[in-house]
């Protein structure tokens, strides 16, 4: 099968039971039908556990700069970057 875009010849792979047409040139992907499904379904079957609200800023037991010793820019998991979900792993070409 050719590509829509540059007429280059797709290539095709299998990534987690979807199968996958991909052109090497445009770097385009095209699914067969069904295959959206089968993503959409993979993707809400490994959806990232829920994790607690944050402790709200008022509650800093007591200091009274409460912006003291805390760094902003990393998140509340400690700034472990979150896994790849399905999705990373299915384009990953």
């Amino acid at each position: 099968m050719k590509c829509p875009i540059d007429d280059a010849l797709l290539v095709v792979t299998e990534r987690s039971g979807v199968e996958i047409d991909y052109c090497p040139q445009c770097r385009g992907v095209w699914l067969d039908r069904g295959e959206l499904d089968k993503i959409i379904d993979r993707t809400s079957d490994s959806r990232a556990p829920e994790y607690p609200a944050p402790p709200s800023r008022d509650s800093h037991h007591g200091r009274g700069d409460s912006s003291r010793g805390r760094d902003d820019s990393r998140d509340v998991r400690g700034g472990k970057r979150r896994r790849e979900g399905f999705l990373g792993e299915l384009f990953d070409f």
